[in-house]
């Protein structure tokens, strides 16, 4: 069997690449470098650096390979960032899906597995803290989770009209080895780490009691492979993540810990975001006997000696701004070159 993994250089992307490998799977990786890194490509992938916004590119992976799984984790992932970059966003996460669609239903692959965003639930009702089933409604709040949303009611048509297969995951805050600590706009594990490698203070955005549910990448990636080898799962949702919901006033001294230095916070105008993100993961665990292992101490553990060794992480403004109102001052300065 062949699998297209999209955004293979990048964090999700390559861990879920090598464990297909491993699994005996052949990967093709497709990757445009904007947010990845080629050496995160596992050995034994073929490697093709291009965007899935480039037609005659994908037309070409298809006509040279017979590929038989699309994973889909290609995606430009700025969910607070996306309310001012709404063409880069529905242009990069939408279109570029669509593209991958179509080919799956032209070529006729096996199953096309999408990485969505529990983005797509929103705030839930009246902003309290509400658990997310799959059942749930989903009222997405930003032009990312749009996206992501109708990129699945795509995948849902495509199913009804073509008979393609596909799953969709539902994973949420996930952080571990080879994330992009680099990145100003996401990642907030990844985004403190670099702070503390470059001596600032960690920034938090408001109160600092909002609260997620952090998942180490070790715990994910292993369902998906599964979930991909059984065929009675296919066209099905699933929520996966961790269960334990942490305010991020306390991640942040569990990553201060972790680097080894005293928490240094500044607390930041609060910004427009979901108060309370957490998902139930009974569906999961029940078809595919999920259930994370990796304690939020131990993986930040794991990832902080990954940031030591690889150190910090130069910084910049993202350059494609479609809207300055309301943009957080603190999106708009550059932090420098990294030490």
């Amino acid at each position: 069997m062949t699998a297209l993994v999209t955004g293979a250089a990048g964090f999700i992307g390559s861990h879920l690449a090598e464990a297909l490998l491993a699994a005996g799977v052949s990967v093709i990786a497709l990757d445009d470098l904007s947010g990845g890194d080629r050496r995160n490509i596992p050995n034994g992938a073929v490697f093709y650096e291009g965007s899935i916004l480039d037609e005659a590119l994908l037309e070409r992976l298809f006509q040279e390979h017979q590929i038989d799984f699309i994973c889909h984790l290609a995606a430009y992932a700025a969910e607070g960032l996306s309310h001012f970059i709404r063409r880069f966003n529905y242009r990069n996460n939408l279109i570029g899906s669509i593209n991958l669609i179509n080919c799956a239903v032209r070529y006729k692959v096996r199953c096309f597995l999408f990485t969505s965003s529990i983005a797509v639930y929103g705030a839930g009702h009246s902003g309290e803290a509400l658990v997310m089933t799959e059942d749930s409604i989903p009222m997405p709040e930003d032009p990312y989770g749009i996206a992501k949303r109708a990129v699945e009611l795509d995948l849902e048509a495509a199913h009804r009209m073509f008979g393609l297969d596909y799953l969709v995951f539902r994973p949420h805050n996930v952080y571990g080895e080879r994330q992009n600590i680099g990145d100003r706009y996401r990642n907030v594990i990844g985004i403190f780490m670099n702070q503390i490698l470059r001596g600032e203070p960690m920034t938090i955005f408001g109160d600092g009691q909002q609260t997620r549910n952090f998942t180490y990448v070790g715990d994910v990636v292993p369902a998906m492979v599964q979930a991909m080898q059984r065929s009675e799962l296919y066209n099905r949702v699933y929520n996966i993540g961790a269960d334990e919901a942490t305010p991020v006033s306390v991640l942040a001294e569990h990553v201060a810990e972790a680097m080894q230095v005293a928490p240094q916070i500044q607390y930041l105008p609060e910004r427009l975001e979901v108060k309370h993100a957490l998902a139930d993961h009974s569906r999961v665990a029940k078809d595919l006997g999920y259930a994370p292992r990796t304690s939020l101490k131990d993986g930040i553990g794991r990832m902080a000696l990954w940031a030591r060794e690889t150190g910090s992480r130069t910084t910049s403004t993202f350059g494609e701004i479609e809207i300055e109102d309301k943009l957080p001052e603190s999106w708009k300065k550059s932090t420098g070159s990294a030490k």
